[in-house]
């Protein structure tokens, strides 16, 4: 260096997703920062965890600084629980799975025919009580397939059987269904942007719908699958009768078989609009302003799989960070893309935990030591 100059420290976002039963994306950010300072103690990191609107979603939120919101809700199986969604002003994001997620199941326990997303409209109407008036709505891992029935009910709607009386839970109590009434809904709604965040884009139903594609991960075996089917199609049927066209057009529509087909209720019954869990998140998180002060991204997930590359959060990481002109590397416990996939996704090379521990049981239980190790090398490679 000559006349004084100084060199810049190199600058690294870490936006990371979680790595499911080891770490959580916060803890991923904090183990990567801890093996980049180790091996370049000079290096600037910016940490952005991330989520792609299923499980975490919530928690990525506040740890960009959105407040932590804690409720009472209903949950799938019908009983009180804690919930948590998260602000900041008017904005919202809200977790269905906090509410109705696979986790609140007891262990080996599965309710395909009755499980609810009841708890998931409360959890929205908590939102709009808060002041939300912009409802970042993220939809993944739930123990249901009511077509989101059970959530429009506790925003108000009816859905009523033979007798006019409310039809059973889940998406088994919908073959009674003879009549819907969306006129009670909570009138906030209309005057509320909701964006339906997800990484999936299934329809209501057939092969790719719903039930078909998710409903054995929820419990349900063959004669289910089709009972629910049956039970969402007509559910569509019904509302096409109440609301009209739309109600068709959003059963077939992207995003409507997510969450067990809660993307529908939301779709038809709140007005949401759908986009990519992972685009709309970084822009709630604000990742274009980091991503421009970074020189490297580190973005990472458990697996790198053939799954990423529709819709996770490290392929939209990776996409965001080159449309800005970034250098992208990734961490994950075990890689299962070969070279020519990542570069194509953007990502010009990936670090996997078990380069480093074979035995994938250890590599689990390990994660946090093992995920530094890895960080170490990316510095030595990167930022040396």
């Amino acid at each position: 260096m000559t006349d004084g100059a100084v060199s810049e420290a190199p600058r690294v976002l870490v936006a990371a997703d979680k790595f499911k039963g080891s770490l959580t994306a916060v803890q991923v950010a904090e183990r990567v920062t801890a093996g980049l300072r180790r091996v370049a103690p000079e290096v600037q990191v910016e940490t952005l965890p991330v989520a792609d609107g299923g499980d975490g979603t919530v928690a990525a939120a506040v740890a960009a600084g959105f407040e932590r919101r804690q409720v009472r809700v209903t949950g799938p199986l019908g009983e009180q629980r804690d919930a948590v969604f998260a602000l900041r002003g008017t904005v919202a994001v809200v977790e269905m799975a906090e509410a109705s997620g696979l986790q609140h199941l007891p262990e080996g326990v599965f309710a395909p025919l009755t499980a609810t997303t009841y708890g998931s409209g409360e959890l929205l109407g908590a939102a709009l009580d808060a002041g939300a008036r912009s409802i970042v709505f993220g939809v993944g891992g739930s123990a249901t397939t009511d077509g989101g029935a059970g959530m429009l009910a506790a925003l108000g709607a009816r859905f009523l059987d033979a007798d006019g009386r409310p039809v059973g839970p889940g998406g088994g109590g919908l073959r009674d269904l003879v009549s819907a009434d969306l006129s009670g809904l909570d009138a906030r709604i209309a005057e509320t942007e909701i964006v339906l965040a997800s990484d999936v884009d299934n329809p209501l139903t057939g092969p790719k719908g719903a039930p078909a594609v998710y409903g054995p991960q929820k419990g349900a075996d063959p004669g289910q699958v089709a009972a629910l089917d049956a039970a969402l199609a007509h559910f569509a049927v019904v509302l096409e009768k109440t609301v009209g066209a739309k109600a068709a057009d959003a059963a077939r529509a992207p995003g409507a078989g997510a969450a067990g087909g809660i993307g529908y209720g939301a779709l038809v019954g709140l007005g949401a609009s759908f986009r990519a869990g992972i685009e709309v998140m970084l822009d709630v998180l604000g990742f274009a302003p980091a991503v421009a002060r970074a020189t490297l991204v580190i973005t990472g997930e458990g697996s790198l799989d053939e799954q990423t590359l529709h819709g996770k959060a490290p392929a939209g990481v990776a996409a965001a960070a080159r449309a800005a002109g970034k250098e992208v590397v990734a961490v994950c416990g075990r890689l299962l893309l070969p070279a020519d996939a990542l570069n194509r996704a953007g990502i010009r090379r990936a670090y996997a935990l078990t380069e480093l521990e074979p035995d994938t049981a250890r590599c689990i239980a390990e994660a946090g030591p093992l995920l530094e190790q890895v960080a170490e090398n990316i510095a030595r490679d990167f930022l040396r």
